[in-house]
C-alpha cells in the first residue's frame, strides 16, 4: 500500500529525513519530497548562482592537485613542492575573487573552498617537514658523503671497493629502514624511493667484488679484440662510478639519459666485434655485455619510486604471507600462555608448529625490499621467542622433577636456575605485553629484567664450568627478552 502524502517508506535503521524522527528497525514512512526528473534536475542547474558554478569548477581543478599532495614525498627545496604551493595559492586567490554579492550561501560555499585548499598547504607542509621525512633526508646526505669520499676508484676505471664503503652503505639501508612512517602514504614513498637508489648503490658495488666475477685480463695474444673488450670494460667501471654518484645527486654534470647512451653506445661496439670462432673470447664479451645490462636497469629506478604497489606494501603477497604466519603464531602463543605448565606431551605439537611456521617464514621472497626483511627478520623472532619459551618451561618442569638429582649441586648453579625461574615468568608477560614504551608494565617489566640480569653478575662460579657456562646463557637469555621487549615497542612497521 503506498504511503500517505506521496513519501518514501523507510527501512534502514537510520532515516536520513531531520524532520521526521524515525525509531530504528522500524518501518515507517518519511514525508520526503519525490524525486526530480532528469530535466528538473537541469532547470535547477541552470537556476544555480554563477559564483556557486565558479566555486565548483575550481573545486574540481583542486581536487586533481590534491591526489599529488597527499602523495607528495619531497623536500620544500623540491621544484615539484613550489609547484603544487604555486598552484593552490593561484586557486585561493581566484576563490577569493569570487564575488558573493552579500549571499549567505555563497559566502559560505567560498569559506569551504578556501579551507580545502588551505588545508592541502598544511597538508604540503606537513609531508615536507615531518620529522620522519626529514631523517630520510639527513641520512641520504650521509651516502652523498660516502660517495663522495669512496667512489674515486671507479671513476679512475678500476674495480676497487673498500670495506668502508660496503659497510658504509649497508648501514645506511638499515637505518632507512628502520625510518617510521605511522602508515602516511608521502613518508613509504619518501622512504622508498631513497631505499631503492641506495640498495641500486649495494647491488653495483656487489658486482665489483665478486671475486673472478669476468675472466680479466684475457692475453691479448689470444685474439684482436680482447685488448678493446679490456677497454671497454674500463669504461664500464667509469660508467659505475657515474651512476652511483648519479643515483645520490652528487654528480652534476651527467644525467640518466646521457649515461644510457653511453652504456647503449659500449653495447654496440662490443657487438660489433668479430670473435667468431673463439669460444674463450665469446664468453668474455658476453659477461661485458650482461654488466652493462645490469647497469641499464638501474637508470629505470625514477618509474619504479613511483609506482604505489612498490612502495605500499600493504597488499604485497610477501608481506601478506608474513602476516598470515603472524596471525597464525598468535593464536598458538595465546593457547600457550593459557597453561599454567607445560609438561612434555603438551608441549611437542605447538613447537612443531611453530618450527613449520619459521620454515614458511624462511620461504618468503624478499625481492631485495629491505623492508620486507626487516618484516621477516621480525616475524622469525616473534616464533622463536615463543619456542625459547616453551623450552626454558620445559626445563624448569624437568629439574622440579628430579630435586634428588639436584640437592648436592654447585650453589652458583642453583643460584642461576632461581633466576631462569623469574625471567620464564618475565618472558610470559613479554609475550603478552601490548603497548608502548611509556605504559607502567613497560617500565616494570625493563626494570624487572635488569635486575635478574644484576643478579646474574652478582653469581659467582667460584671456578665450577658448569655455573660459569649456565650464568653465561642466563645472560644472553635475558638480554634477549629485553630486545624482544624493545622489538615490540619500537613502533616499527613497513
Amino acid at each position: 500500500m503506498a504511503p500517505p502524502g506521496g513519501g518514501h517508506v523507510c527501512a534502514s535503521s537510520t532515516c536520513m529525513d531531520k524532520k521526521v524522527g524515525c525509531a530504528p528497525g522500524w518501518r515507517t514512512f518519511c514525508h520526503r519530497p519525490p524525486k526530480k526528473s532528469g530535466c528538473q534536475k537541469n532547470m535547477d542547474m541552470g537556476n544555480q548562482h554563477p559564483s556557486i558554478t565558479r566555486l565548483q569548477e575550481i573545486q574540481r581543478q583542486v581536487r586533481d592537485v590534491g591526489q599529488q599532495v597527499y602523495s607528495f614525498s619531497g623536500l620544500p627545496g623540491d621544484a615539484v613542492y613550489k609547484n603544487l604551493e604555486q598552484a593552490l595559492t593561484k586557486y585561493l586567490f581566484e576563490i577569493d575573487s569570487v564575488e558573493t554579492e552579500g549571499k549567505v550561501n555563497v559566502q559560505q560555499a567560498r569559506k569551504r573552498a578556501a579551507q580545502e585548499i588551505e588545508q592541502l598547504l598544511k597538508e604540503l607542509e606537513q609531508n615536507a617537514n615531518h620529522p620522519s621525512r626529514l631523517a630520510i633526508s639527513k641520512i641520504f646526505k650521509e651516502a652523498q658523503k660516502l660517495v663522495e669520499r669512496e667512489i674515486s676508484p671507479l671513476s679512475g676505471g678500476t674495480s676497487n671497493i673498500s670495506e668502508e664503503f660496503e659497510d658504509g652503505i649497508q648501514e645506511i639501508i638499515s637505518r632507512l629502514t628502520q625510518v617510521k612512517t605511522g602508515g602516511k602514504i608521502s613518508l613509504r614513498k619518501a622512504r622508498y624511493r631513497t631505499l631503492i637508489k641506495v640498495l641500486a648503490i649495494q647491488e653495483i658495488l656487489e658486482s665489483c667484488t665478486k671475486k673472478h666475477m669476468l675472466a680479466l685480463p684475457l692475453s691479448t695474444d689470444c685474439h684482436p679484440s680482447v685488448s678493446k673488450i679490456n677497454s671497454v670494460m674500463c669504461d664500464v667501471n667509469r660508467a659505475r662510478g657515474n651512476l652511483i654518484s648519479l643515483l645520490v645527486g652528487v654528480h652534476d654534470h651527467e644525467t640518466y639519459k646521457h649515461l644510457s647512451c653511453v652504456l647503449t653506445g659500449l653495447i654496440a661496439e662490443l657487438d660489433s666485434l668479430d670473435v667468431s670462432g673463439h669460444v674463450e673470447v665469446r664468453n668474455y664479451r658476453k659477461e661485458v655485455v650482461e654488466e652493462i645490462n645490469s647497469l641499464l636497469k638501474h637508470l629505470d629506478l625514477e618509474v619504479e619510486g613511483e609506482r604505489t604497489s612498490a612502495y605500499d606494501l600493504t597488499q604485497n603477497q610477501s608481506i601478506l604471507k608474513i602476516e598470515e604466519v603472524r596471525n597464525k603464531m598468535k593464536e598458538i602463543k595465546t593457547d600457550l600462555l593459557k597453561k599454567t605448565s607445560l609438561t612434555s606431551d603438551f608441549h611437542l605439537a605447538p613447537k612443531t608448529e611453530l618450527q613449520g611456521l619459521i620454515a614458511r617464514l624462511d620461504e618468503v621472497s624478499l625481492g631485495r625490499n629491505p623492508c620486507i626483511r626487516e618484516a621477516r627478520r621480525r616475524a622469525v623472532v616473534e616464533v622463536q621467542s615463543i619456542i625459547t619459551y616453551i623450552d626454558l618451561k620445559e626445563a624448569l618442569e624437568k629439574r622440579r622433577g628430579y630435586v634428588e638429582d639436584v640437592s648436592d649441586e654447585h650453589p652458583s648453579h642453583k643460584a642461576v636456575w632461581v633466576v631462569l625461574g623469574h625471567l620464564s615468568g618475565l618472558q610470559g608477560e613479554v609475550l603478552l605485553f601490548d603497548g608502548n614504551r611509556a605504559d607502567k608494565d613497560y617500565i616494570r617489566l625493563e626494570e624487572f629484567l635488569t635486575k635478574q640480569l644484576l643478579l646474574l653478575d652478582a653469581v659467582d662460579p667460584q671456578g665450577d664450568e658448569m655455573s660459569k657456562q649456565a650464568r653465561k646463557q642466563a645472560v644472553k637469555f635475558a638480554n634477549s627478552i629485553l630486545s624482544y621487549l624493545d622489538l615490540k615497542t619500537d613502533e616499527w612497521e613497513y
